[in-house]
């Protein structure tokens, strides 16, 4: 399914640039333009970053 129709950006895009290490909607965008057309999409980038960082371990310095 597209997430981002202005980019044509599809969700299992956008899972794999948050898995890699995205944090914020202006990473994902950076990675895969996603959220970087008319902003309609970056509500569901928010909801996919919490979604996918619900289950990471967090990492510390």
């Amino acid at each position: 399914m597209y997430v981002c129709i202005c980019h044509r950006v599809r969700e299992c895009e956008i899972r794999r640039v948050i898995q890699s290490g995205a944090r914020t909607e202006d990473a994902v965008g950076d990675e895969c333009g996603a959220g970087t057309g008319c902003g309609t999409c970056l509500d569901r980038i928010a909801d996919l970053i919490d979604t996918e960082n619900a289950g990471a371990i967090p990492v510390f310095t």
